[in-house]
């Protein structure tokens, strides 16, 4: 069975659209349809069904698609491991942007002095998705907001974080919640406490970056629950009422994470690492 199909075909199975799946692979779709056509035939069952807004798997797809991703797996982690036979040559790391924002460029700062040989990129995003690409091996560590959820993860290090409500300082702020966007810890945790302190559900705001969420707190347009990190620094400490909230109410500290069965070579570095 040729790897080659398997990962077309998992791409289709996660994405449940061909197209979507053929611009990830950057293939024309027609060529991903073939291919899953190839597959198929090989193997003399039907994997998908057409729905109005792409495909999902058939029985037969289920029972594949496990198989599929552990081949994929082992394949990416034997390329993995021979390019990275004596060092760590490349280092994928995931980050939410309140730790972007707070710690990271230090953190690559350092990386960079210490091992002047090792390639780094750096994805941002909320924790669900970079839990998300941590478990799918699209990482190779990762910081979130709160411990994991997952077995499959271990925690290399831990920074503790004070999380605070934060409302404008001489303006009565409105009922809606400011929160950054989907899938973020904060923004989870937030919705829900409001609600059972005040009895009544806030209105719920997206944005993309914290700059404009405390902008708008500061204008009195809302509140919101983020770590007291975030808002030393982009200052605006001065400019808002601060409550810190206690750890028996909420314990969200930022953990770097990676998988149990994919470990980084400088593992060690990562678990003593001061920040």
């Amino acid at each position: 069975m040729d790897s080659n199909l398997l990962k077309v075909f998992v791409e289709v199975a996660n994405e449940k659209s061909i197209s979507k799946a053929a611009i990830n692979l950057q293939f024309a779709q027609s060529n991903v349809t073939s291919r899953i056509k190839q597959l198929e035939k090989s193997i003399g069952s039907s994997l998908f069904h057409r729905v109005p807004k792409g495909v999902i798997l058939s029985q037969e797809g289920e029972r594949l698609y496990p198989y599929a991703l552990e081949i994929i797996k082992k394949i990416e982690l034997a390329n993995y491991e021979m390019k990275n036979i004596n060092q760590q040559k490349h280092l994928l790391i995931g980050s939410t942007e309140s730790n972007a924002s707070t710690r990271i460029i230090p953190f690559l700062l350092e990386l960079n002095k210490d091992f002047p040989n090792m390639t780094l990129e750096l994805i941002t995003n909320t924790t669900k998705e970079i839990t998300k690409k941590i478990l799918d091996y699209k990482l190779d560590i990762a910081f979130i907001s709160g411990l994991p959820k997952n077995d499959e993860l271990m925690i290399l290090n831990k920074i503790e974080e004070t999380i605070v409500l934060v409302e404008p300082k001489d303006i009565k702020a409105q009922n809606i919640y400011l929160s950054f966007k989907n899938g973020c810890a904060y923004n989870e945790f937030g919705q829900t406490y409001l609600k059972e302190i005040t009895n009544y559900e806030h209105k719920n705001l997206e944005f993309g970056n914290y700059e404009t969420i405390l902008g708008c707190i500061k204008a009195g347009m809302g509140k919101s629950i983020l770590p007291l990190s975030i808002i030393k620094k982009l200052n605006y400490e001065k400019d808002l009422e601060i409550t810190k909230l206690s750890k028996k109410i909420v314990n969200l500290p930022t953990c770097m994470v990676c998988r149990k069965d994919n470990l980084p070579r400088i593992k060690n570095y990562l678990e003593n690492f001061k920040f």
